[in-house]
């Protein structure tokens, strides 16, 4: 069994090398996707490579051993059932969920996840849009397309969100957008990228650049 520590480093092993596992990642790269000094990065790598969690080459970095892709997948997976069950269940709000799914995460228990997993009906993707890994360890196929790369004129669905900070989803909130909202493509401005946008069956929007490149979307 993991520490709450190695679990976190482990899930963000995960979130930077997704979805290929073959990708070896760096020690710096994890250091900042956790906001840690890459000392103590050193340290935990060692500690994982001790249980067999992944390897190590310094030249290289690290790569999940098939023990610990498992390991990583039901991190994620048990985060993501929580994430649906607080806001399906408890209706707790869309920028809530993503923090109390992090405590919850490292409740350890056999067959917790598949019992969640059963009482929620099996749900293949989180409120966000990621993929539910399974437990088989697959992986439900989600869209890579954001919504900067539909071209002015044409419809899309949202899907998911690349951001899930808490101001970008309140933003999200505001202006009325969610997993299923439906959004035509008035207009990209040249100058800065931004696009003007009709969401629903709401008057013209105009949104960043910024927002549009984490805006995941199905045409």
């Amino acid at each position: 069994m993991q520490t709450l520590s190695e679990e976190n480093y482990l899930k963000a092993i995960y979130k930077i090398g997704k979805p290929n596992f073959t990708e070896k990642i760096s020690p710096t790269a994890i250091a900042e996707e956790l906001n840690n000094n890459p000392a103590s990065v050193v340290d935990m790598i060692k500690k994982l490579v001790d249980k067999k969690l992944i390897s190590y080459e310094k030249t290289k970095g690290v790569k999940f051993t098939d023990k610990g892709k498992k390991a990583a997948l039901l991190i994620v997976r048990k985060h993501r059932l929580w994430e649906v069950f607080l806001l399906e269940k408890l209706a707790y709000s869309w920028e809530e969920i993503h923090d109390i799914a992090e405590q919850l995460e490292h409740i350890h228990h056999p067959d917790l996840a598949d019992r969640l997993d059963k009482f929620l009906g099996f749900p293949q993707f989180d409120p966000h849009g990621d993929p539910i890994p399974k437990s088989n360890g697959e992986i439900p196929v989600t869209s890579n397309t954001t919504l900067e790369e539909i071209e002015p004129g044409k419809k899309c669905q949202v899907v998911g969100v690349k951001d899930t900070s808490t101001p970008f989803l309140q933003y999200l909130k505001q202006l009325n957008v969610g997993i299923g909202t439906k959004i035509s493509i008035i207009e990209k401005i040249a100058y800065d990228g931004s696009l003007i946008i009709k969401i629903g069956t709401e008057g013209n929007t105009t949104v960043s650049k910024k927002f549009s490149e984490n805006i995941l979307v199905v045409g």
